[in-house]
């Protein structure tokens, strides 16, 4: 499973790669906003939105992005480990 995370702080960046391998999960992540992001998100299985901590146009270019190749998304508004933990946990076991 292909999971994007949006949103996050830029010293959490390690830590959310390795709760996704927890997981068995490949995980790209945007802390901040690229000229190119809506081109390098691709077609994951999965778009995590962390709300809090994005702007509402890097949000907008997210959402567009995965709407557009049919993506998941999920938003939650803090950015912790354990968040991402319960994310991933109801992702896969669906």
């Amino acid at each position: 499973m292909s999971v994007v995370i949006v949103g996050g702080h830029d010293r959490m960046v390690q830590q959310y790669k390795k709760i996704c391998k927890e997981y068995h999960c490949k995980a790209k992540v945007f802390t901040q906003m690229s000229a190119r992001m809506g081109e390098q998100i691709g077609s994951p299985d999965l778009l995590i939105l962390f709300t809090n901590t994005i702007s509402h146009k890097m949000a907008h270019c997210a959402v567009m992005e995965a709407s557009r190749k049919k993506t998941d998304i999920v938003r939650c508004h803090t950015s912790s480990g354990n968040a991402l933990h319960e994310i991933l946990k109801e992702a896969t076991t669906c």
